[in-house]
């Protein structure tokens, strides 16, 4: 279920982004829907909870 929720918000950004780039070929549509997928406006930390850590963590290195 998830994979298909994904799957249809990637169609749904795909249009638009046809629409907001008319002239644009399949070829840079996806390369707007990959930097999209990579910089989503309000995700750009990810989508956990909480705050940004680096991975892997030190052992005895808090991430504050």
């Amino acid at each position: 279920m998830s994979l298909q929720m994904f799957e249809y918000g990637c169609a749904v950004m795909r249009e638009n982004l046809r629409r907001a780039h008319p002239d644009a070929d399949a070829t840079t549509i996806e390369e707007l829907l990959r930097a999209w997928l990579r910089q989503r406006p309000g995700a750009e930390g990810g989508d956990g909870v909480g705050r940004p850590a680096t991975w892997p963590r030190k052992a005895g290195v808090a991430d504050d």
